[in-house]
C-alpha cells in the first residue's frame, strides 16, 4: 500500500462518515461544526490582542517615563478583550468535548445496530466461513468508534486550516517565506505517520484470527459453560500457555511497529523543531534591528509556535484520516456483503396436503472433499412421522438445515405441498416449522421468555407459556421454582437459577410447542438429556401433539426411533436403507445390527 494519501478515497470515506454522523444527530453535528469554527478563528484573534497589549504596555511605559503618568484604559481595554476571547475559546473547546462525548455514545449504538441488523440478513453459510468471521470481529472491535474519530479528525483539520489561514494573514506582514518554513518543517513527520498508519492497518487485518483465538481462550477460561471441564481436565495451564504465547507474538509485532513509528517520528520531528528555532532567531533579530516592535515579535513567536503545532496537527489529522478510513473500509466492506433477497411469494403450496418431498437433493459444504448429502429422495405426508438414523456426520442435521432453508441445495429440489421451498415466503415457511436443535440455546432470560421465543407473536403471553410447558413436560418443575415463569435462568445475571440438562431440554421442547400453526415438527436429539421414564412420557405427549402433522425425528435412541412410521438410515450423506422398523429388522441390514447392538445393553 503506498505511503501517499489517496485523496479521492479519503474524501469518499470522510463523506460517508459525515453522513453517518449527520444521520445520528443533526443537532450535535451542527454544534460541533459551530464550535470548530470558533476554535479555529479565536486563537489568531487572541495572538493579535496579545500584540496590542504588549505594544500598549511599551507605549504606556515610554509615556510614563516622559510625563510621569500614563492612561491605563488603552492597556486594560485590550486585556479585557483578550480575556473575553480566551473565555469564548475555552467555551468552544468545552462544547467540542461535551458534544463529542454525547455523539460517541449515540454513534457507537448506531453503528453496532447496523452491524447486528446486517448480521440478520446473512446466511448461515457466511457465519460458518472463518474469513467472514474474522471480518465481523474486526468490524465489531473498531468500527463503532472509527466513524466518529474520522469526523472529529475532519473537523480538527478544518479548525487547524482556519487557524493557519488566520495566522497566515498575520504572518504575511512579516514575510511570505515564514509560511513556507512553517509548512516544510512539518512535512517529514507527516510522511512518516502516513507510512506507519498503513503498516498498522495491515498488521491489524493480518492478525485478526490470532486475536479471535485469544478471545476464545479467554471465554474458555472464564465462562461458566466451560469452566467445569477446564478444571476437571486440568487444561488451564495449557490454555494459559497458549494465551501467553499468542500475546507474546502479538506484542512483539506491536513493539516493533511502535519503536519504528516513534523512532522515526522523533528523528523527523527534530527537523520541525529546527525550523521553529530558525524562525525564532529570525524574528528576534528583526526585533533587535528595530524592523518590528516588541509586541509584533511576541505575536510572531506565538504564531510560529501555534502555527507549527497547527500544521503538525493538520498533517497528523490527514494521516489519522487515512488510518481511520482504512479501518472504516472494513465496516463498509462488511455492510456490502452480498445478501440473498427472499424472492419467495407463496404462503400456501400448489398441492395442499402433498406434504414434504426431497427430490434428488444434494449439498456440499464449501471446501469439503465430499458431499454432505447426495441423491436424497423422500416423501413425508401429513400425519406421518419420519426418523433419521445414522452415525455422526452422516448428514442428518444438514438435511434439517436444508429443510428449514438455512442452507440451499446445490442440486435437486425440496417441495412443500407441491411448491419448491425457494418459492415460499421465508416467514410463512418458518411459521409452519417447529424445531428443537440438538445444540439449542440456553437463553439467559426468564423461564417464560425462554419458552416464548418459540413464537415471538406470543412472546409475552403467559397463558401460551403454560400450555407449551404442559406439552413439553416442563410445567411440574417450573411450578416448583421460587418465581415460577418469572424465574431468571442462568448465572450471568443477578438472581439467576441454573437448571439441570434434562430440565433445560424440557424448556427447549416447550419452546418448539409454542408454534401452534406449525405442521412440521422437527426434533433433533430431543431427549438426549432425559432419563428413560421422562423420555417415554415426552414421546407419549409428542405423539398426541403430532396428530395430523409431519414429524421428523433425529435420535440415536432406537426406543424412540422404532415408533416412527418410516425410518431412513443415512451413511456418508446417502440413503443406505429405509422402511418401517419391522421391515428393517427383517432385512437384517445395518439398522438391524445397530438396533441389536443397542438392545444388548438392556438385556
Amino acid at each position: 500500500m503506498p505511503t501517499f494519501i489517496r485523496f479521492n478515497s479519503l474524501l469518499d470515506q470522510a463523506q460517508k462518515a459525515l453522513l453517518l454522523v449527520w444521520g445520528t444527530s443533526r443537532g450535535l453535528m451542527l454544534g460541533l461544526v459551530l464550535a470548530t469554527l470558533m476554535a479555529g478563528v479565536l486563537p489568531a484573534l487572541a495572538a493579535w490582542l496579545g500584540q496590542r497589549i504588549v505594544d500598549a504596555v511599551v507605549a504606556a511605559m515610554q509615556l510614563h517615563a516622559q510625563q510621569g503618568s500614563a492612561p491605563l484604559w488603552p492597556v486594560l481595554r485590550y486585556v479585557l478583550l483578550e480575556a473575553g476571547v480566551l473565555a469564548l475559546l475555552s467555551g468552544a473547546q468545552r462544547a467540542l468535548s461535551v458534544q463529542q462525548s454525547l455523539l460517541r455514545v449515540q454513534l457507537g449504538q448506531k453503528v453496532n445496530t447496523l452491524i447486528l441488523e446486517k448480521a440478520q440478513t446473512l446466511s448461515l453459510m457466511q457465519f460458518e466461513n472463518s474469513e467472514f468471521y474474522d471480518k465481523l470481529v474486526r468490524v465489531r472491535r473498531e468500527a463503532s468508534t472509527r466513524p466518529l474519530g474520522l469526523v472529529m479528525k475532519s473537523l480538527g483539520l478544518i479548525q487547524n486550516l482556519i487557524m493557519l489561514i488566520s495566522f497566515g494573514v498575520l504572518l504575511l506582514h512579516f514575510s511570505p517565506w515564514a509560511l513556507v518554513l512553517l509548512v516544510v518543517g512539518a512535512l517529514p513527520v507527516f510522511f512518516a505517520e502516513a507510512h506507519f498508519s498503513g503498516d498498522a492497518f495491515r498488521l491489524f487485518t493480518r492478525r485478526a484470527p490470532e486475536s479471535r483465538q485469544q478471545n476464545y481462550i479467554e471465554t474458555l477460561l472464564s465462562h461458566e459453560a466451560y469452566i467445569k471441564e477446564v478444571k476437571l481436565f486440568g487444561i488451564a495451564p495449557l490454555l494459559l500457555k497458549r494465551y501467553r504465547d499468542t500475546f507474546a507474538r502479538l506484542y512483539a509485532q506491536d513493539r516493533d511497529l511502535t519503536l519504528r513509528r516513534d523512532g522515526w517520528g522523533f528523528v523527523l520531528g527534530l527537523l520541525g523543531t529546527a525550523a521553529f528555532y530558525l524562525a525564532y532567531a529570525w524574528v528576534v533579530l528583526d526585533a533587535i534591528h528595530g524592523q518590528i516592535s516588541l509586541g509584533q515579535m511576541t505575536m510572531y513567536l506565538v504564531l510560529f509556535k501555534q502555527g507549527q503545532s497547527a500544521v503538525s496537527s493538520s498533517l497528523g489529522a490527514i494521516s489519522g484520516l487515512y488510518e481511520d478510513g482504512l479501518y472504516l473500509s472494513s465496516l463498509y466492506e462488511y455492510l456490502a456483503e452480498p445478501v440473498h433477497t427472499d424472492t419467495g411469494h407463496l404462503t400456501a403450496g400448489e398441492q395442499p396436503g402433498d406434504g414434504l418431498r426431497f427430490q434428488n437433493v444434494g449439498f456440499r459444504y464449501p471446501g469439503a472433499s465430499h458431499a454432505a448429502l447426495e441423491g436424497i429422495d423422500l416423501h413425508l405426508m401429513p400425519g406421518r412421522s419420519l426418523a433419521l438414523v445414522g452415525q455422526n456426520g452422516s448428514g442428518k442435521t444438514t438435511l434439517i438445515k436444508l429443510l428449514t432453508r438455512l442452507y440451499r441445495p446445490d442440486h435437486g429440489r425440496i417441495l412443500l405441498d407441491g411448491s419448491d421451498l425457494q418459492e415460499w415466503q421465508e416467514a410463512a415457511l418458518r411459521q409452519r416449522i417447529g424445531v428443537i436443535f440438538q445444540d439449542y440455546i440456553r437463553y439467559q432470560f426468564t423461564v417464560g421468555e425462554n419458552i416464548g421465543v418459540g413464537d415471538t407473536r406470543a412472546f409475552n403471553d403467559e397463558r401460551r407459556w403454560k400450555e407449551a410447558a404442559d406439552e413439553g413436560m416442563a410445567a411440574p418443575f417450573i411450578e416448583g421454582l421460587d418465581r415460577g415463569y418469572a424465574t431468571q435462568l442462568g448465572r450471568w445475571f443477578a438472581g439467576g437459577q441454573e437448571l439441570s440438562g434434562g430440565q433445560w431440554q424440557k424448556i427447549a421442547l416447550s419452546r418448539a410447542y409454542m408454534r401452534r400453526d406449525a405442521d412440521i415438527l422437527i426434533l433433533d436429539e430431543p431427549t438426549s438429556a432425559l432419563d428413560p421414564a421422562a423420555e417415554a412420557a415426552v414421546f407419549e405427549h409428542f405423539s398426541q401433539h403430532a396428530e395430523g402433522r409431519m414429524t421428523l425425528l433425529i435420535s440415536h435412541r432406537f426406543s424412540s426411533v422404532r415408533n416412527a412410521d418410516h425410518i431412513i438410515v443415512l451413511e456418508r450423506g446417502r440413503i443406505l436403507e429405509q422402511g418401517g422398523h419391522s421391515d428393517l429388522i427383517a432385512s437384517n441390514g445395518h439398522y438391524a445390527k445397530l438396533f441389536d447392538l443397542q438392545a444388548r445393553g438392556y438385556r
